[in-house]
């Protein structure tokens, strides 16, 4: 058994779906439910009786604790956060108490738990830490990708948050000796993607006719890695990785962001066309860029390939086309997630830059 925290959202419930697609043993499923936690990605579970759901807190250190005592899992995987940058711009504070001070209870109770493990499940167990690569900051667009060893230079209140998170998980394994591993992951993009992130909300304004706003100049590199092939990064590193390294998790896609967008509207003209005849790319508009904006991102992947043997099974073609086929096929999933809440943040962080 395992336990992952933070699996009803985007990357974490995607997560748990594949899991139980490659094998049958239980996991636990800890969420707090806040705004992008959703269970209803998690819906075809719902009878499965190893999979095992409890709504609460990783700073909850009490929950955490009793949870690790009664279930004895083998490994946790966290990939609780508050991750949205524009978010962390408009109310950073969330992101300090999630991703600083939950770490730090999460940290807290499973180091508990580890050391009074009795050999070999002591020797046996890991805590697998999900983070970013925004982590180490901006390149310019000749200068290689980050690899392992690349300097922290985080530039918003959320990478500032996740690189506080990170060196806190570091920490703990030079310290106390915890059998830790710490992926950073490029740009995720696939099904049961909140959203307000750019593929879906550039998807879901499409279909509603709504403009389509893009940040500066649209030029901003970004690694994209197909959610699903993040996952099974995931599974290799829990399996295979060696405690207290760090793996970069990408998909050796750098796109403009504006060529996503452009991506986006040519496969929604083929297969979802306006009735008007027009083409979507119609409605893309320019905004003012938000504040700190990294201007590229990129991965260099090959310790995990190298080490691990893992490299990344889609194309950014073939990735994309199956986005937002899933998007076009789930509409019913779009509209109960788009709650009045959602609907009140994407009103306000693109009106104050239009």
């Amino acid at each position: 058994m395992i336990l992952t925290t933070g699996s009803a959202g985007f990357i974490g419930s995607n997560f748990v779906l594949d899991w139980f697609d490659q094998g049958d043993e239980a996991l636990i499923n800890l969420d707090k439910l806040t705004y992008a936690g959703n269970l209803e990605n998690l819906a075809s579970l719902k009878d499965n009786p190893k999979h095992i759901f409890v709504h609460g807190d990783i700073g909850d250190k009490a929950l955490v604790s009793s949870l690790l005592a009664r279930h004895r899992p083998r490994a946790v995987v966290n990939f609780a956060a508050e991750s949205h940058v524009d978010r962390s711009i408009h109310g950073p504070e969330d992101f300090i108490q999630t991703n600083v001070v939950g770490t730090f209870h999460l940290l807290e109770a499973v180091r508990a738990y580890w050391s009074s493990l009795p050999e070999p499940d002591r020797a046996d167990f890991r805590f697998l830490h999900v983070s970013t690569d925004e982590v180490y900051g901006s390149l310019s667009k000749d200068e290689p990708a980050f690899t392992e060893t690349h300097r922290y230079e985080p530039n918003s209140p959320y990478s500032a948050s996740k690189a506080a998170s990170d060196h806190l998980v570091r920490a703990y394994h030079h310290t106390y000796g915890l059998p830790v591993l710490t992926t950073n992951c490029s740009n995720n993009y696939g099904p049961y993607h909140f959203p307000e992130k750019l593929i879906p909300l550039m998807i879901v304004n499409a279909l509603a006719g709504k403009s389509l706003p893009v940040y500066g100049d649209g030029q901003q590199i970004r690694d994209w890695l197909y959610v699903k092939d993040h996952c099974s990064a995931i599974r290799r590193v829990l399996e295979k990785g060696r405690p207290g390294e760090v793996y970069n998790i990408g998909g050796w896609n750098e796109k403009a962001n504006l060529d996503i967008v452009h991506t986006v509207c040519r496969l929604l003209d083929e297969l979802k066309p306006r009735s008007d005849g027009k083409p979507y790319g119609d409605q893309i508009t320019f905004v003012a860029d938000r504040p700190g904006h990294d201007r590229r991102y990129a991965i260099d992947a090959r310790k995990i390939e190298r080490e691990l043997g893992w490299k990344p099974a889609e194309t950014f073609e073939s990735g994309i086309r199956k986005t937002v086929e899933w998007y076009l096929e789930n509409q019913s999933w779009v509209t109960n997630v788009l709650s009045g809440s959602y609907r009140q943040w994407v009103e306000k962080n693109y009106a104050e830059r239009g």
